[in-house]
């Protein structure tokens, strides 16, 4: 830790002046930690985010599809086209 962060630590009560550390941060810290929540209660909360989740639909799901896979085609095309067309430069320059 050097200097600036031990004086940033100081002004905010975490750290003393001669660098241990402060009982007052220590229980501020339990105080603000939550109690856990339980297995069950977790995934009742993340099914009740997934209902609000906007899915979409099955058209435009297939929409979507196509847009990707002829972006997908036409990006392995272009490097298949620039990386011949390179290795066809470097060897003509080697050639020589």
């Amino acid at each position: 830790m050097n200097r600036e962060q031990k004086r940033m630590m100081q002004r905010q009560g975490q750290v003393n002046a001669d660098g241990t550390v402060s009982r007052r941060a220590t229980a501020q810290d339990v105080r603000r930690r939550r109690p856990r929540t339980s297995p069950s209660d977790f995934f009742r909360e993340v099914r009740e985010e997934l209902r609000q989740v906007a899915w979409p639909k099955r058209d435009e799901t297939k929409n979507y599809t196509q847009i990707v896979l002829g972006v997908l085609v036409f990006m392995t095309g272009l490097i298949y086209v620039l990386s011949y067309e390179f290795s066809r430069f470097v060897t003509f320059l080697f050639q020589k």
